[in-house]
Formats: C-alpha cells, sequence, structure tokens
C-alpha cells in the first residue's frame, strides 16, 4: 500500500470517526483503520464525501498507508485497550514514528507509556480532547503533551482543526511526557464543579421561588447574555426549557437524579489529596455525583432523617435571582481557580513548565468548560505568570468581593431551608480559609503533638519544638 496518507485514526467510534472527519474536511488525507472493520466501512460508506480517506483492514496496511514520520492517533478506551493496540503498532513502526493517544487517559499512563515508546526511538503524545463529538468532528479544543520535537510536525495539523477564537487556535503544546493529559484531567475536574454548582443553582431557583423548568431555564438563558456567557449555561437553558415528548413534562422532571462519572473527577481528586491541593468545588461536585447514586442511603434516610426546615419565603424574586447568579459567578470563579492551582502544582512536581494563561486561552473554545471569562483568566496569568492565587488578582478579587454579600445570603438561606449547596458551601469555605489572617490548624498542630510527638513551629521565633504533654510540659527543640 502506497503512504500517501498524512495522518491516521484508528479507533473508530463516535469520537474517532468525527476526528477522522474533521481532519479530512480540513483537507488532510487519513487514513482510517479499527479493529471491526465494519465501523472502517460504515465510516466510508456515511462520511465519505468528507474528504480523502485511506481505510485498511489490517494494522500493517493501515500503518503502511501513512507518510513519514507518521502521525498515528489512538481514539479507543482508555486502559487496557490502549496499551493493547500501542502493542499493536508498535511492529510496524519505524524510528521518529508519532504516538498519539486522544482518548481520557490517566496521565501516569501516559508518563509510562511515553517512556516506553521513547526507549524505542517513538514519540508517544498523550492529547487532551475537550468538546465531545460536536467539538471533535468542528473544532474542539486539544491539549496534546509529550516530546516537544514532536509538536513541530503534529501541531500545525493539530491547531488547524481545533476551535478558533479570535482567530487563535485553542491547541498549543501543554508539557512533556503527562502534562497533556494532566491537564485535561483538570480540566473534566472543573467540569464537573461547574455542572454540580450550575445544578444546585437551579435547585435554588426551584425551591425558592416555586419556578417551573422552564421559567428557570429562562432565567439562564438571561444569565448567559451576561458574565456567566458559557457553554454550560446555554446547553442548561436548553435542557430546562425541553418537554418530553412521552408525557408532556419538563424533560429535567423525568430524568433519574443519579449523576454517573467516568472517572476523571475521581482521579483529580486523588491527584489533588496526593500534592496536597485543596480543591474542595471539584471534591464536593464528585462526591455529589457519588451521593446521588447511594441509592440505599438515600432510601434508608427518605422518610427518616428530620430535616428541620424553614419554609422558603421570597419577598422579592428579582434580588433573589441576582443573588443566586453572583453566588454561582463567585463559585465557579473559585472552582477555576482551585484548577489552575492544581495543575501549577503538578507542573512544579513533575517539571512541566504548563502555562497557565495558555491554558485558559485554549479553553475559551471548543471545550465543554469554554466561558466568556478566560479570556479574564488568561488576562490575569499574563498580568502575573506566577500569580499565587487566580482569585487574588485585582479584577477577580473585586468581582468575587461584589459578590460576596450575595454568596452569604445564598449558602445561609439554603441551610436554613434545607437545600443542599455542597458546591455552593465548600467554595464559601474555601474562600473564607484562604482569607483568613489565622486559621484553628493551630490547634490541630498542638493535638498532633500532644498524641503523636509530630512537633510544631512557634510563631514568635524559628525552629521547630515540642512540648512534654506527659511529662513536665516543658518546651525543646526537635
Amino acid at each position: 500500500m502506497s503512504a500517501r496518507a498524512q495522518i491516521g485514526v484508528t479507533g473508530l467510534a463516535v469520537m474517532g470517526r468525527n476526528l477522522a472527519r474533521n481532519f479530512a474536511r480540513h483537507g488532510y488525507t487519513v487514513a482510517v483503520h479499527n479493529r471491526s472493520y465494519a465501523k472502517t466501512e460504515s465510516l466510508i460508506a456515511d462520511h465519505g464525501g468528507d474528504g480523502d480517506f485511506v481505510p485498511s483492514e489490517s494494522t500493517a496496511d493501515f500503518v503502511a498507508s501513512i507518510e513519514r514520520p507518521r502521525k498515528i492517533v489512538i481514539m479507543v478506551k482508555a486502559g487496557d485497550p490502549t496499551d493493547a493496540v500501542i502493542d499493536e503498532l508498535i511492529p510496524h513502526l519505524e524510528e521518529g514514528d508519532v504516538v498519539i493517544d486522544g482518548g481520557n487517559a490517566h496521565f501516569p499512563d501516559t508518563i509510562r507509556r511515553e517512556h516506553k515508546l521513547a526507549e524505542l526511538g517513538l514519540h508517544f503524545v498523550g492529547m487532551g480532547v475537550s468538546g465531545g463529538e460536536e467539538g471533535a468532528l468542528n473544532g474542539p479544543s486539544i491539549m496534546p503533551g509529550g516530546p516537544k520535537e514532536s509538536y513541530t510536525t503534529l501541531g500545525p495539523i493539530l491547531e488547524d482543526i481545533s476551535a478558533k477564537v479570535d482567530g487563535t487556535p485553542c491547541c498549543t503544546w501543554v508539557g512533556p511526557d503527562g502534562a497533556g493529559h494532566f491537564v485535561k484531567m483538570v480540566h473534566n475536574g472543573i467540569e464537573y464543579a461547574d455542572m454540580q454548582l450550575i445544578a444546585e443553582a437551579y435547585d435554588l431557583l426551584k425551591h425558592g421561588l416555586g419556578e417551573s423548568a422552564a421559567g428557570i431555564g429562562k432565567i439562564f438563558e438571561q444569565w448567559n447574555a451576561g458574565d456567566l456567557e458559557s457553554f454550560l449555561i446555554e446547553i442548561t437553558a436548553d435542557v430546562l426549557q425541553h418537554v418530553d415528548a412521552a408525557t408532556g413534562k419538563a424533560f429535567v422532571d423525568i430524568v433519574l437524579d443519579q449523576a454517573e462519572q467516568k472517572g476523571t473527577g475521581r482521579w483529580t481528586v486523588q491527584n489533588a489529596l496526593d500534592l496536597g491541593v485543596p480543591i474542595t468545588g471539584i471534591a464536593e461536585a464528585t462526591f455529589a455525583r457519588a451521593l446521588s447514586g447511594s441509592v440505599p442511603q438515600r432510601e434508608a434516610a427518605r422518610g427518616v432523617l428530620p430535616g428541620d426546615a424553614g419554609t422558603w419565603q421570597i419577598e422579592d424574586r428579582d434580588a433573589f435571582v441576582e443573588d443566586v447568579r453572583l453566588a454561582l459567578y463567585a463559585s465557579k470563579l473559585v472552582a477555576y481557580s482551585q484548577g489552575f492551582d492544581q495543575i501549577a502544582a503538578a507542573s512544579a512536581e513533575y517539571g512541566w513548565g504548563v502555562d497557565r494563561g495558555a491554558m485558559a486561552r485554549i479553553w475559551r473554545g471548543g471545550c465543554i468548560i469554554r466561558a466568556k471569562f478566560l479570556n479574564r483568566i488568561t488576562e490575569a496569568y499574563e498580568r502575573d505568570e506566577n500569580l499565587p492565587l487566580l482569585i487574588a488578582d485585582p479584577y477577580f478579587a473585586d468581582v468575587v468581593g461584589k459578590g460576596l454579600a450575595a454568596w452569604r445570603r445564598i449558602v445561609a438561606q439554603a441551610a436554613l431551608n434545607g437545600v443542599p449547596t455542597p458546591a455552593f458551601a465548600s467554595s464559601l469555605s474555601y474562600y473564607d480559609g484562604v482569607r483568613a489572617d489565622r486559621l484553628p490548624a493551630a490547634l490541630i498542630q498542638a493535638q498532633r503533638d500532644f498524641f503523636g510527638a509530630h512537633t510544631y513551629r512557634r510563631v514568635d521565633r524559628e525552629g521547630t519544638f515540642h512540648t512534654e504533654w506527659s511529662g513536665d510540659r516543658s518546651e525543646t527543640e526537635a
């Protein structure tokens, strides 16, 4: 088979299929392959008119059809299936070829694979792709990591097919080995928080106003015309106004209230614990999904656990709606701030050198968390690339400050009226914790020294100390 394809895609489920079509629509000759040849035939039959495809039934023919240095995108399920495809490709590859994993891989797997292929003279790129099936087809946000030299030939193609905002591609080299998949993981963690916060805002409006789903959808529609403009706010307005054809009821009311997850949120929280980075909003959003699926526990609690909650009486509807909006905006900013803190910590830990401003820039289009205020985040990191806390940037400090009273009112009212707001409340607690002059952690450290001789430091002089709690309580320098 003649080597005429400029890029190859193996794994032709929805995401792989649409990514291959995206390459073809941009004028690239695309080699396509799938374990089941029927999916390859289906792609050609249904969408052969999108461009120039080179279908192959065997792995050997697929690899042979691609120009060197070969660029092969793997779009299969993360984990063992990805390793299986890599192992199948390796015997047919040559030095300098580039293997790209476009799935939601766990970044330690990407680091392992990059090292393995590097020993064989091959480049391995862990590439985060966000935007779902529509983004894959029409322009996603792309987060490639791996060897920087591989981006020389791969980068222009990825930038070409990515989303564009103000003419700027939503794609850039993120950093070595696992950096691309790590940033995509945190992106998904922020997405969890964003979705949970939106759901809590909906629940607050529902309980506080007694408003219909369609009415709340109209509120979200109005919000999407302002500072909260984003893909998730936009689709929320659409979902809430959708009517179920079978029952005539609001669609959201016939969906089972058990949110599922594929694991990236859990990975984000687990990694934050390893790094010691507080991402409370993301963590609570992840646990909220787990709680929604805790059916035996919820059934045991229903009708048994007292609520002792008040009856919500809203005197000024417009003021309440504005309070929820401001609280939502402030909480969302905390989630993004925490996510960027996690990226900075991992970048330092692994020596990746990730540019946080660039990450905000490539998230402005194509991806699920694309939002108007990402421009402001990019500007904040342009003002100070070492900004230790995003919400401490003057612009964001002012925005959060203006919404603080509303944020406190909403969290307090929700607690008094028995409406769970784990992400709103934890975000506010984080805000108060990070700005506090002094935290009760001093007592925790004293307790640790009491029962485990874990030592402590003092506020009035340098050094590490221990008190002889079971003895004469004298203090010694450790």
